[in-house]
C-alpha cells in the first residue's frame, strides 16, 4: 500500500527514470548537472540577498550624511550590528581617515599663523583617488563568485549535450549487440539519457543566465551610485577645507 504512491512518482518522473536506467558515465552527467543547478541556486539567492541588503545599509547611512552634511567629518562612522556590507560606509570612512590625516600632516608642516589648515587641490586629488580605489574593491567584492554563474551558463549547455551524444551512442551500440526485449530497454534507456540531460543543461543554463545578468546589471547600477556618493561626500570637504585664495 505504501510503496504505491512511489511507484506511481517514479513512473511519472522522467528524469528518475532516465538516471536509473543510465550507466555509470550517464549518472555522473546527471549528478554534475544537478550540482550545477544546486550552485546556481545558492549563488543567485545569496549575491542577490547581499546586494540588496548593501543597497539598503546604504541608503540609510546616506540620510545620515545628508543631515549632517554641515560638518562632514563629524558624522557618527560606527557601523551598526550588521554582518551585511554597508558600501557608503565604507567609502565615508575612507573619506574621513584620508581627510583627516593629510589635514593633521598640513597643520604640522604648514606654515605659523594660519588659523587652521587647508586641503590644496593635490590633497583633494589624493582623497579622490583613495576613493576611487575604495569603490572598486567594493564592486570587485559584490561580484565576487559571479564568474561561476557565466561557467555555468556555458558548461551545463555541453553537458547535457555530452550526456545527449552519449545515449545516443548507447543506444546505437545496443541496437548493434542484440536485438532482444532487455535490449529495447536499454536502447529506452540510452535515448531518455539523451533528452533528460539535454533539458537539465537547459535548466541549468537559463536561470544562471538570467542571474547572472541581473546581478551584473544591479551592482553596476550600484557602483555607479558609489560614485556619485563619492563624489557628493569629496564635494563637502573640498567646500568646507580646500583654501581659497584671496588676491
Amino acid at each position: 500500500m505504501n510503496a504505491l504512491p512511489f511507484q506511481v512518482i517514479y513512473a511519472a518522473n522522467p528524469f528518475i527514470d532516465a538516471y536509473v536506467n543510465s550507466d555509470v558515465l550517464g549518472k555522473l552527467i546527471f549528478i554534475a548537472l544537478v550540482l550545477l543547478s544546486v550552485v546556481t541556486w545558492i549563488i543567485v539567492v545569496h549575491k542577490g540577498w547581499i546586494t540588496y541588503q548593501a543597497k539598503t545599509t546604504s541608503s540609510q547611512f546616506k540620510k545620515k550624511v545628508t543631515l549632517g552634511v554641515s560638518n562632514i567629518l563629524n558624522i557618527d562612522a560606527e557601523a551598526p550590528p550588521s554582518s551585511y556590507p554597508n558600501p557608503f560606509l565604507t567609502l565615508y570612512r575612507v573619506l574621513k581617515e584620508k581627510t583627516i590625516e593629510i589635514l593633521e600632516k598640513n597643520k604640522h608642516f604648514g606654515a605659523t599663523g594660519e588659523e587652521a589648515p587647508f586641503l590644496s587641490p593635490s590633497d583633494i586629488n589624493i582623497v579622490e583617488s583613495h576613493l576611487s580605489t575604495a569603490v572598486a574593491q567594493e564592486t570587485k567584492h559584490l561580484e565576487k563568485y559571479l564568474y561561476l554563474l557565466a561557467t555555468v551558463v556555458s558548461l551545463g549547455p555541453f553537458l547535457g549535450l555530452l550526456g545527449t551524444v552519449w545515449g545516443i551512442l548507447t543506444t546505437f551500440s545496443h541496437l548493434q549487440a542484440e536485438t532482444s526485449a532487455s535490449t529495447n530497454q536499454m536502447v529506452l534507456g540510452g535515448l531518455s539519457l539523451a533528452l533528460a540531460t539535454t533539458v537539465l543543461g537547459l535548466i541549468d543554463a537559463i536561470p544562471a543566465l538570467i542571474g547572472y545578468n541581473y546581478l551584473k546589471n544591479s551592482i553596476r547600477d550600484f557602483s555607479v551610485e558609489m560614485e556619485c556618493f563619492s563624489s557628493d561626500i569629496l564635494a563637502q570637504v573640498e567646500m568646507q577645507y580646500r583654501k581659497v585664495d584671496i588676491d
